[in-house]
């Protein structure tokens, strides 16, 4: 008896690198999650001081690229380590394991409390209630579940068989797997999204058309009949293309001072969308003091523009 307990607590390196892997997918799970619901939480409560919608389209994307392959990472080690404390129960006891175990109980501790710092922080700076209170309350949820449930395993008798792991895998599977469907419906489909960037990109040719079009008339007094007129051998501009169809971007001259770029977009992003219960209408929030209205519409959009003489002036700029 006692040679066999000597080789069960044994701890090979093999039992190092699973438990040491299982941990540090653990923490990558939990808060890739709260980075994840952190964000959709912020696509739902939008705050008009604080918004950047393109920079949380790019965390939710992150995040649940982590969180899939992770969690997937995490449930595949630890059944392989249930499988190992089956055939040999007493290497629940072994002291690397139950230094990881408390190591991570100080960690979730650590992060609870600059998670609160922080939240407390945004709240005093005047962050939206409901936005507060839905983010403390991911955060004390999914520590009270990492405490309770460690707090319980380190109790645990290791030759029994419990039932209550199976349950919690399987609860986590369905939290994750509904964090992660949820963004299809929060913030769209893998093809929405790319839609969404291709216009984008739209949005930004278009205002690098439009800053070429004027530098053009500041040059010879008069807009360019076409695009084309713009590209510069020495400078190196070509007018850019649409990033999907390459068709090249409609330009119209309606007066000697106005002229309009108009392109074909695949998704909406008005002024009038931001009354939409719909988060997938979310605008880019492409105002902004120091440019013009780029808010358009699904389908072709165009955007007038007339230009200043007095506050375009070649003279006034050089000054």
């Amino acid at each position: 008896m006692e040679e066999n307990k000597t080789v069960a607590v044994k701890m090979t390196p093999r039992d190092f690198f699973m438990h040491l892997l299982g941990f540090a997918t653990l923490y990558a799970a939990i808060i890739s999650f709260l980075t994840l619901t952190f964000q959709y939480i912020n696509v739902l409560f939008p705050d008009k001081l604080d918004f950047y919608y393109t920079g949380i389209l790019n965390q939710i994307r992150w995040s649940s690229s982590i969180l899939f392959v992770v969690f997937a990472v995490f449930l595949l080690i630890n059944w392989l380590l249930e499988k190992d404390f089956a055939k040999i129960p007493t290497k629940r006891d072994l002291k690397f394991r139950k230094w990881l175990t408390y190591f991570t109980l100080f960690i979730a501790a650590i992060t609870i409390i600059i998670d609160l710092v922080t939240l407390i922080y945004n709240f005093y700076s005047g962050e939206l209630s409901i936005r507060f209170l839905l983010k403390i309350s991911v955060v004390l949820i999914v520590a009270i579940g990492v405490f309770s449930y460690y707090f319980w395993d380190l109790k645990r008798e290791s030759d029994k068989k419990y039932k209550l792991p199976k349950y919690i895998a399987w609860l986590c599977v369905i939290i994750v797997l509904g964090v992660i469907v949820a963004g299809f419906f929060i913030v769209g489909s893998p093809a929405t999204q790319r839609q969404r960037r291709l216009d984008d990109q739209r949005i930004n040719d278009l205002q690098t058309l439009q800053n070429e079009i004027v530098n053009y008339w500041q040059q010879k007094n008069k807009l360019p009949t076409r695009l084309d007129d713009l590209q510069n051998s020495i400078s190196g501009f070509v007018p850019p293309k649409d990033p999907e169809t390459n068709n090249i971007y409609e330009y119209n001259v309606n007066q000697p001072l106005t002229f309009e770029l108009c392109a074909v977009f695949k998704t909406e992003n008005s002024v009038n969308s931001q009354k939409s219960t719909a988060p997938q209408s979310t605008p880019y929030y492409y105002d902004t003091p120091y440019q013009q209205n780029w808010s358009h519409k699904t389908g072709r959009s165009c955007f007038p523009r007339t230009i200043d003489p007095d506050l375009y002036r070649k003279d006034v700029i050089l000054r």
